[in-house]
């Protein structure tokens, strides 16, 4: 391998840029820029939970990504046109009919998003040898993360301060996302000169398309114990998939809603800086330990790292704690068990999407991944606006409770993952 093909090159900045549009799209920074721009709650959570259904579908459209062009030509040229919608988007915030023209937007956006991960992760498993694999899946994980950290966090910031020095809010949204954009094509234009071109990225025509498509997905469907990893793969993150819909939001409304009262440059203090040194540090040591002793002698400890921090937002609703540090340090707390307990996630989805079809059958994987996170995640404004926070946050403790169920019964090969 030339020293220039070094995963170190490439894979940090491959799943940060995989993080960013899937940030801006379907989590924290789309529901900041509406809360700030007047909408419910309830709102919030419906709109961009359905800005989730193209990662949904996306193993439908998986097929073709391994059947036309090579993995990296697709991660290049979506990373390209996502740099221009993202710029669509600033254009449009501050017009009369900026909801239906940023959600249009924002679809277009997650279907490039949903395309450039199927490469992507394609990509990704054909560059690496499985040691490798399960080396850098938690500086992956750690770099898809940061991208989240650095969309919730640096760039609210950002907007939180132009909202002090700007005329309105939506001017300085859209100044926010003008300079998304930029760095986002900045992305695509490293990549475009970086990344490797392994010997065994190529197209796999298939002369009956229809044909190949359903035997792709034939093939994933009778793998061994295929029910028990989708049941895994849809309710692991199910107390996550509402939370993270309404953790900023919490953070944002007053004290008299039941919320914390911070500001916007304080929510993205709170995630795009306290979290990410803890963040970092889970995700690689999470990487680290999978690699050295195996996903199976972990696998425990991570769903308990994972699951158990959510226990600080019920402590947040019920004592609405007044010190920012205080609150910073429970954020810290949360992102360490997040980016360690991820990585066991991350990690089986690759172990299932083992054999020929890989890449399809790994998009098919993320795409149930998903679909546990769109479903619970569209409600859970609703859901919060009828509970109230405190009753809420318990909720979702108690979601966590299937993903501790499901893993006791996985079956792993003890030596996945480790050196061989």
């Amino acid at each position: 391998m030339k020293h220039k093909d070094s995963p170190w090159f490439w894979v940090p900045s491959l799943y940060f840029g995989q993080g960013i549009p899937y940030v801006v799209v379907a989590t924290t920074f789309s529901a900041i820029l509406y809360k700030q721009l007047g909408l419910s709650n309830a709102e919030i959570t419906l709109y961009t939970g359905w800005l989730y259904l193209p990662w949904v579908i996306k193993p439908f459209w998986s097929p073709f990504v391994d059947m036309f062009r090579t993995k990296r030509r697709w991660t290049v040229t979506m990373q390209f046109f996502m740099g221009a919608a993202l710029a669509g988007v600033a254009f449009c915030i501050p017009t009369t009919y900026f909801l239906q023209s940023t959600l249009a937007i924002f679809w277009l956006i997650a279907f490039s998003s949903a395309t450039h991960d199927i490469a992507a992760d394609g990509f990704y498993m054909i560059a690496l040898d499985s040691h490798q694999q399960s080396l850098f899946v938690g500086i992956r994980s750690t770099f898809y993360r940061i991208a989240t950290i650095v969309g919730q966090g640096a760039l609210v910031m950002l907007a939180g301060r132009l909202e002090r020095v700007m005329p309105t809010i939506a001017q300085a949204w859209s100044y926010t996302f003008y300079g998304t954009a930029l760095l986002f094509v900045l992305i695509a234009v490293y990549h475009y000169f970086i990344l490797p071109k392994p010997t065994n990225d190529r197209a796999n025509p298939n002369k009956n398309i229809a044909l190949g498509f359903f035997s792709t997905f034939g093939d994933f469907f009778k793998k061994k114990g295929i029910v028990l990893a989708l049941a895994f793969i849809l309710l692991y993150r199910l107390g996550e998939a509402q939370l993270v819909k309404i953790a900023s939001l919490f953070l944002l409304d007053g004290r008299e809603l039941g919320g914390i009262g911070l500001s916007t440059e304080q929510v993205g203090f709170v995630y795009g800086t306290a979290g990410v040194l803890s963040l970092t540090l889970g995700g690689i040591l999470g990487g680290v330990l999978a690699a050295k002793d195996g996903l199976k002698r972990w696998l425990w400890v991570m769903v308990l790292t994972i699951n158990l921090p959510n226990l600080i937002y019920v402590w947040f609703a019920c004592a609405q704690p007044s010190s920012f540090w205080l609150i910073c340090s429970g954020v810290v707390v949360e992102q360490f068990g997040y980016g360690f307990g991820f990585t066991a996630f991350m990690l089986y989805l690759i172990y299932i999407s083992r054999g020929k079809w890989q890449t399809a059958h790994y998009a098919i994987c993320t795409g149930f991944m998903a679909l546990g996170m769109m479903v619970p995640g569209m409600f859970a404004g609703k859901l919060q606006e009828f509970m109230g926070y405190q009753n809420f946050f318990i909720w979702v403790c108690i979601c966590t409770v299937p993903a501790f169920v499901l893993t006791a019964f996985l079956q792993i090969e003890p030596s996945y993952g480790k050196k061989e």
